[in-house]
């Protein structure tokens, strides 16, 4: 496996088709007049859509199976929150908080997370598709085994994020923060880390490949590609 591989990118410059990398698909999502939630509580398998989630504690709230289309949550509470195998579609997540979010197997097509701050969330098994996290701070996020297709990272911090076994197309970090990330068995086909402020790779440098990275970022990797395939560097 070898070291730790951590690097820093001071480049600003863009990625996107015209340099060769199948850019992602960013959500575009346009959210009709909404109703504000009137409840006090989630539902397994409820049906939620067209509604407003104002400052709404969801604290240990149970919607396991649960669907929620063209939704706006904003500044709610989602510690423990129970959402399963939920389908969340054409939707903005803002100012959410929490800690052990558990989204295990979820689906979210057509999202955008903005300046989130949470912690410990199960996204493992989960399949994200057109999604948009940016601003924030997650830590440890958990994407075991997940499938990410057109997910864009911008501007956020990621805290021990596990993309172990996790498969990865048209996925772009861009100007965030990675810290002690796990590439472990991931799978990658246009992956972008080019303009990653911080690129702290813990385990996994060796699944890269399928990624772009930067020249800077090749010079501060080349230790840790060495140690995968058993090259030592003396002077």
């Amino acid at each position: 496996m070898g070291g730790m591989a951590r690097t820093g990118n001071r480049s600003g410059r863009g990625a996107g088709a015209k340099d060769g990398v199948a850019a992602a698909r960013r959500p575009e999502v346009r959210l009709p007049p909404l109703t504000v939630f009137g409840g006090t509580e989630l539902e397994p398998d409820g049906d939620y859509d067209g509604l407003r989630f104002e400052g709404t504690d969801l604290a240990d709230a149970s919607g396991r199976g649960a669907r929620f289309m063209d939704c706006e949550l904003s500044g709610c509470v989602l510690d423990r929150t129970e959402l399963g195998r939920a389908r969340i579609i054409d939707s903005v997540l803002t100012g959410v908080r929490g800690v052990g979010t558990d989204l295990a197997e979820a689906s979210l097509r057509d999202v955008e997370v903005v300046d989130a701050r949470l912690g410990g969330v199960q996204l493992h098994g989960a399949v994200l598709e057109r999604v948009l996290v940016r601003g924030g701070k997650i830590d440890y996020l958990n994407l075991r085994k997940a499938r990410l297709k057109d997910v864009v990272f911008e501007g956020c911090v990621l805290s021990e994020p596990d993309f172990g076994e996790a498969q990865l197309v048209r996925v772009e970090f861009r100007d965030c923060v990675l810290k002690r990330a796990d590439f472990s068995s991931a799978r990658m086909e246009s992956v972008d880390l080019r303009t990653v402020a911080e690129l702290d790779i813990a385990r996994g440098v060796e699944r890269l490949a399928g990624a772009v990275i930067s020249p800077l970022q090749l010079m501060e990797l080349a230790p840790a590609f060495a140690a995968q395939i058993g090259v030592r560097v003396e002077a």
